[in-house]
């Protein structure tokens, strides 16, 4: 066995920058310091790069944004203040949420004019919360532009790919426009014709490459940044955590060991190191510590990336960081169903959309309603944390009928004419063909269930939902059918057979993290800035305090600071 090396012995690297991490806001932060005649390695402790970001919608919020302004939204500085300062409520960092609101849109344009990463307007996406002061119904949200993998190369085969469960066959669905094309495949001529070219390519590409060639969401976000980082010269190397930070005299980061697939290798980093890790979604002894409801195995699941285990935090917690953990909320929620898989295991399947659908409601097995469904899924798991007893199981079901799951789908159960049989026979999907038999079938009380879709379908007709004001917000009406009158988000649960769908509390990411200040750099218990360590992505405690402002909210802060800690770290921020 070949002794494993010394300190004193071990083979070195230099750099100007390491960055631990290549997600979306490592990237940005290695593509910037690049940009700037920086010499840059990416740490990334696992076979793929892309981490959680080529998982994830591909959305960034970023008030002010150029391409929104391009578009005729209207925005200003002082609305998103204002829009941050509500969210964030008692954890409001001024001088933060003001440099990431200035940042902000330049980073979009550094990206647009300097990178392969670009971006298309969403003006009709709401923030979470439009009706709060500064809140807008949309425009602050932009998502990524699809990309061809053959930008990539051969290194198409080092990006994360997208999750199996939020694909068709294996196809990724564009988060924005190419969606609704498939929502509406048989109702409209065009969409019919969108989806049948759609799939034809992706069957060509399968058949002679093995893959898909057009990359969507995150993948898309993922590859652009990758190829970008390429370009400005930055050295990605994969399988490679870093195992410690390494500090002079005077207790500044000058780089860190990380262990290489060549073995233990200190890099010296001149201008220091940024933490880009994503988090703690998946560090279970974190997680129990700080999140409201039960969060071990089949209690909580995350659809974070499985390498996001808090490395970050747990590396500079060592040289006395200091972390912000008293957030209202720790993670990023969002309710999630287990989706049976071949070999025995289940993959997470978080609901963003289905909820808001006209027919889903949401019960617990009490058979009461508990939530707006159409709210966000980050305050669907509140609502459901606030109607748990303590010592019961956080759970709910979808519920809804026939006509409306083989419209628009429920969970990981496509629309017709995909089969529903599979699903049933799985146990993924509760069946039932009156509402007494669902019950029967789900665990849910039976009588309680038939009076709460009464009530429901007594509202639908007025277009008003009496117990939660379901689709009285733009963001509620964004993810209902505009098709459906006189309430997008209402619709009558009356043709069975009826299905159930049992959910639980889930994460896409964390909200608590380290402490930084507006530059990303990393403070200690006395506030003071260790010298030479940065921290952005959700390695950063988020600037929005815990809440969950509007789609992007992980990914458009990430990237800014990203931006704003490449800069800091070139010299070109004081």
């Amino acid at each position: 066995m070949t002794p494993t090396p010394s300190f004193e012995t071990m083979a070195e690297l230099a750099c100007d920058l390491l960055v631990a991490g290549s997600g979306a806001s490592g990237m940005t932060a290695a593509i910037v310091a690049a940009s700037k005649r920086l010499k840059v390695i990416v740490a990334e402790k696992e076979p793929v790069f892309g981490g959680t970001t080529a998982l994830s919608g591909g959305y960034l919020w970023v008030p002010n944004n150029p391409l929104s302004q391009a578009a005729g939204v209207k925005d200003s500085r002082e609305a998103a203040l204002a829009y941050i300062r509500h969210e964030a409520g008692n954890q409001f960092d001024e001088a933060r949420a003001a440099a990431f609101i200035d940042a902000g849109p330049q980073m979009v344009a550094f990206m647009e004019g300097n990178t392969q990463v670009h971006f298309e307007a969403s003006p009709a996406f709401s923030d979470y919360h439009p009706d709060a002061p500064g809140g807008t119904a949309g425009g602050r949200s932009i998502l990524v532009k699809p990309a061809k993998a053959s930008m990539l190369g051969k290194d198409i085969d080092r990006l994360r790919p997208p999750r199996r469960e939020l694909t068709l066959f294996g196809l990724a669905i564009g988060s924005g426009k190419e969606l609704w094309h498939f929502y509406r495949t048989f109702k409209r001529p065009g969409s019919f014709f969108y989806v049948t070219k759609r799939l034809t390519k992706y069957g060509l590409d399968k058949a002679l490459t093995g893959r898909s060639q057009m990359l969507t969401n995150g993948n898309a976000l993922a590859a652009r940044l990758y190829r970008s980082a390429r370009e400005q010269g930055v050295e990605v190397i994969l399988n490679s955590p870093v195992k410690s930070l390494l500090r002079d005299g005077a207790g500044a980061v000058t780089g860190a060991v990380v262990l290489t697939p060549q073995g233990p290798r200190r890099v010296i980093a001149s201008k220091g190191v940024v933490l880009a890790c994503g988090g703690f979604p998946q560090d279970i002894a974190r997680r129990k510590q700080l999140y409201k409801h039960p969060s071990s195995e089949g209690e909580h699941v995350s659809a974070a990336s499985p390498g996001n285990t808090g490395d970050g935090l747990r590396l500079a917690e060592a040289i006395g960081a200091a972390t912000l953990m008293d957030y209202p909320n720790a993670g990023a929620w969002a309710p999630t169903s287990l989706v049976p898989r071949p070999d025995g295991t289940k993959g997470p399947f978080p609901h963003f959309i289905d909820r808001g659908k006209p027919g889903v409601i949401a019960v617990r097995r009490d058979g009461r309603r508990f939530v707006n469904e159409s709210n966000s899924y980050h305050d669907f798991v509140q609502g459901l944390e606030r109607a748990t007893p303590p010592g019961e199981a956080a759970e709910a079901f979808l519920v809804c009928d026939h006509r409306t799951i083989r419209n628009y789908g429920l969970g990981h159960v496509k629309p017709a004419p995909m089969p529903l049989g599979p699903s049933i026979k799985s146990g993924y999907l509760v069946k039932g063909d009156s509402l007494a038999e669902l019950a029967r079938n789900a665990g849910i009380d039976a009588a309680t269930l038939a009076r709460t879709v009464e009530r429901v379908n007594y509202d639908v007709p007025t277009g008003t939902d009496t117990e939660y004001g379901r689709g009285s917000t733009a963001y509620n009406r964004f993810h209902g059918d505009p098709e459906v009158k006189p309430n997008p988000c209402l619709a009558p649960i009356k043709d069975g057979p009826f299905y159930a769908l049992r959910v639980i509390p889930g994460s896409i990411g964390t909200f608590a993290g380290l402490r930084t200040d507006h530059h990303a750099r990393v403070l200690d218990d006395a506030g003071q800035t260790i010298p030479g360590l940065y921290a952005v992505g959700n390695d950063m405690a988020s600037v929005l305090g815990g809440n969950y402002s509007g789609g992007g909210i992980t990914l458009g802060p990430g990237m800014t600071f990203g931006y704003i800690a490449g800069l800091h770290a070139a010299g070109l921020r004081s």
